[in-house]
């Protein structure tokens, strides 16, 4: 169980929880198995992120590779097909997978969504002002966050907090929210663990690098330098459509303790991303 979870970019804990369910379920799926098409609630598994991975190889925007068949991975679809002359029904069924194993498979390279995300990072203000921004916390760091958001917002960004356990929900809200920006925050007992996300075929260039930011100026002060950022899948980084990063921060009291050191080094890490987004 742990290494399947440390594989999928889960938190590795050994117990087969909801997410480590949902996890499983979605690893049984091989693209070909089923028809794939757009419906509420969205379609998930590994299926959809072969698909995903395929179009955006070959150059229709089906949005990051989070293996959800949402609005943007329908309309890559459709495009497709009308591209090379199959009904543009939405639907990817036998056809459709024998067209992109086809002709993916003549191409290497990054995907349209990474692409166009650096594009993004690139043509993007350099400086806080105006740029919005999500810090959420998911549990016993409220302190921190308000802090966190208190120092942003007088550096001149824009800045919303939100304040439940729910990944899922904060990813929505930061949707919503028109963020250039999602900060997560939550309690640990032990060690640190900064996240982005990443999955075989996408990482989220921007993530990584204020991932990297972090690490650099919020670590030390707690004493856990070596606590180098990792890719993960959990929800609010898999859900969100912006550059993300979930910081787990503890033990929660030598967090609040250090509250003052930590939103400097927050705030430090930020401004520097927002200046240099790429590496």
């Amino acid at each position: 169980m742990c290494a399947f979870q440390g594989a999928r970019g889960l938190r590795v804990d050994g117990r087969c929880d909801e997410q480590t369910w949902a996890a499983l379920v979605e690893a049984s799926w091989n693209l070909g198995d089923r028809l794939l098409y757009h419906r509420s609630p969205n379609l998930r598994g590994d299926d959809i992120a072969a698909l995903q991975r395929r179009l955006g190889r070959l150059g229709f925007d089906a949005g990051r590779v989070d293996g959800i068949f949402g609005p943007l991975t329908a309309r890559a679809l459709d495009d497709f097909q009308r591209n090379i002359g199959l009904p543009s029904d939405g639907v990817c069924g036998y056809e459709t997978i024998h067209a992109l194993q086809r002709l993916g498979d003549r191409i290497a390279g990054p995907s349209i969504a990474a692409v166009r995300e650096a594009e993004q990072l690139r043509r993007a203000p350099r400086t806080l002002a105006g740029r919005r921004i999500v810090v959420g916390q998911l549990g016993s760091l409220g302190i921190v966050a308000r802090a966190v958001a208190k120092a942003l917002r007088q550096a001149g960004a824009t800045v919303m907090t939100l304040d439940e356990p729910d990944g899922s929900a904060h990813a929505q809200a930061a949707n919503r929210f028109g963020a250039d920006l999602y900060l997560g925050l939550a309690p640990t007992d032990g060690s640190v663990t900064i996240a982005y996300y990443a999955v075989p075929g996408f990482e989220s260039v921007g993530g990584r690098r204020l991932a990297h930011l972090l690490h650099d100026r919020v670590a030390p002060v707690l004493g856990l330098a070596d606590a180098a950022p990792h890719g993960m899948r959990v929800p609010v980084l898999r859900e969100t459509r912006m550059p993300a990063v979930l910081c787990e921060l503890g033990p929660v009291r030598d967090v609040v303790r250090s509250t003052p050191k930590v939103v400097l080094g927050v705030v430090s890490a930020v401004t520097c991303w927002v200046e240099t987004p790429e590496v």
